[in-house]
């Protein structure tokens, strides 16, 4: 019975490489925060990358597209029960994220009976200043970092592309060219590592995605914030 903690260290470790194996492939997401509103930006086959949670709150996510449906049910679910046992303008990404949606996905994760969460998250949300926007990185395995002016989640070279954007966004203010930056700072990255090959989507037999791209509006009246956005106003492929 002494090495069964060790057992168990040694499974969480196979456990986290799996899920890095199984969503290598996949594309990035990205998202930036603008005087006029946010830009969120998704590589994948159309409906699979960015979803509204709630008015002010959105999500872009990689990873296999029933993890996703999963955790964003999850996210819209615990957004309208804290708007509604609070108040809308209470709802706050900190605790969605840090009290409802970590804890779920370490639960997962480390529940060594269950498949385990195939997926990563990037939540924003939306305030009255671009100053006060919250970004927020959710792992698969639960862990997440709150960031502002803008976040990235990718399966690989996530550290790089941000290093990248952290120049390369700087005092952009226009949302076309603040989604070129961002498709430049990926294909950069892509470009370095020499003989690699980076399939379009981890979702097998698809061989034509595009970019998914929303809009949350920072002002306008009481209209909804959330707005997709047609790649081809953003002159992305």
């Amino acid at each position: 019975m002494t090495d069964e903690p060790y057992r168990w260290l040694e499974a969480v470790a196979q456990r986290r490489e799996y899920v890095r194996d199984q969503i290598r492939d996949a594309t990035p997401a990205f998202a930036v925060g603008l005087p006029d509103g946010i830009l969120v930006l998704g590589l994948g086959t159309p409906g699979t990358k960015v979803f509204e949670v709630h008015d002010r709150h959105a999500v872009a996510a990689l990873g296999h597209p029933s993890d996703i449906e999963r955790i964003r049910q999850a996210a819209i679910d615990a957004a309208h029960l804290e708007a509604f046992t609070r108040a809308p303008e209470d709802l706050s990404l900190r605790r969605l994220v840090g009290f409802s949606l970590s804890a779920a996905l370490k639960g997962a994760f480390e529940d060594l009976r269950a498949a385990p969460v195939l997926a990563e998250f990037l939540f924003v949300e939306l305030a009255d200043t671009p100053a006060k926007d919250v970004f927020a990185r959710l792992h698969a395995d639960g862990g997440f970092t709150f960031s502002s002016r803008f976040s990235v989640a990718a399966a690989q070279g996530e550290a790089e592309i941000r290093a990248a954007l952290e120049t390369s966004l700087e005092g952009v203010v226009d949302r076309t060219e603040a989604a070129r930056r961002c498709l430049a700072a990926w294909e950069g990255w892509v470009a370095g590592e020499a003989g690699r090959r980076v399939a379009p989507n981890p979702v097998r037999g698809v061989d034509s995605p595009s970019w998914e791209a929303a809009w949350l509006r920072r002002h306008g009246g009481p209209a909804a914030r959330f707005e997709p956005l047609p790649v081809q106003t953003l002159g992305l492929p």
